[in-house]
């Protein structure tokens, strides 16, 4: 279940009381007269099932209601009512098949923000992993791999393509593009202070390392475990089940490839930056294109599942 408190101007309260209530899936209706000061107005307060959530969301967003008044909407990690049982019985599907577009567009927004903590993330995540191909450590590699905060972008021009929205695709394409390109340099960098401490050396780019080759020689199969990847990546962040974002992190080669890309490049082993590079591109493209693609079919699913929905009496 979801939670709303919305402050209404005094003379649009009726409107969005009359919604609420021929809104499938909601419960527990509170209207406190004249308690907001800024903005003043109304305040009304309802739960609705996480499955009707983007339905009652949208409609309320065309009441303008996001802006003469506000609409904040929270999780209910427990509600013991048997009001709000029938309100997710009634509601259509299930809640954790629901995608609550308006969450998802603002939750992509700001992961996809380029500033100083997201860059410093991708630097160290990089950093890392160019550990991890010089040592040909696999445990470093997966390690970099978590740290990675590149799905945000990702996502988010997922979400844009779907949404029509032209300023969340550059955003997200400048996070990420901007991002990958601070983030090698400063890889490069330290590639170079280590080799000049004695930790890195040519011959170890040279070596043959059986544990992280796959790094720089990409094929079909880079291409399908992105893609793969990509569908449980925007799977978890539409059923709000984050936790396999984890699992989604360690499944493709972004970050290990931008790290190997920076340091052969430093030692100027040309073959293995565009093997790495290629690598790289293949991954972000196929996680792109599943990630377009889940929601398109999400979309389209909700879309069909509202049209079954019988009309309130």
């Amino acid at each position: 279940m979801l939670h709303l408190r919305l402050i209404t101007p005094a003379d649009r309260t009726d409107d969005v009381v009359r919604l609420v209530e021929t809104t499938v899936g909601t419960a527990h209706l509170v209207v406190l007269p004249g308690a907001a000061r800024n903005p003043a107005g109304d305040v009304v307060m309802c739960d609705v099932a996480r499955e009707a959530g983007d339905e009652l969301i949208g409609a309320l967003r065309e009441l303008k209601l996001d802006r003469i008044g506000s609409i904040a909407v929270e999780n209910i990690d427990l509600s013991l009512s048997e009001r709000a049982d029938k309100a997710e019985d009634d509601a259509p599907g299930e809640g954790a098949d629901a995608v609550l577009w308006e969450h998802l567009v603002d939750a992509t927004h700001e992961e996809s923000t380029l500033n100083v903590t997201y860059v410093a993330f991708l630097a160290v995540a990089t950093m890392l992993a160019a550990c991890g191909v010089m040592l040909d450590n696999a445990i470093l590699i997966v390690g970099a791999m978590a740290v990675g905060p590149e799905f945000g972008p990702l996502a988010g021009i997922s979400t844009a393509l779907v949404q029509r929205a032209p300023r969340l695709v550059w955003r997200s394409l400048w996070a990420l593009l901007a991002g990958f390109a601070a983030a090698m340099v400063l890889t490069a960098g330290f590639s170079w202070l280590l080799d000049t401490l004695g930790l890195f050396e040519k011959s170890m780019v040279e070596a043959p390392r059986p544990n992280t080759a796959f790094i720089w020689k990409p094929d079909w199969m880079s291409f399908v475990v992105a893609f793969l990847a990509g569908i449980a990546g925007t799977l978890s962040l539409t059923s709000a089940k984050s936790g396999a974002l984890i699992g989604v992190a360690i499944s493709v080669t972004t970050v290990p490839a931008a790290a190997n890309a920076a340091v052969a490049f430093s030692y100027r082993d040309y073959s293995q930056t565009w093997g790495s590079t290629w690598q790289l591109l293949a991954n972000l493209g196929g996680i792109v294109l599943a990630g377009t693609l889940t929601l398109l079919a999400q979309k389209a699913f909700w879309a069909w599942q509202r049209k079954r929905t019988p009309e309130p009496a």
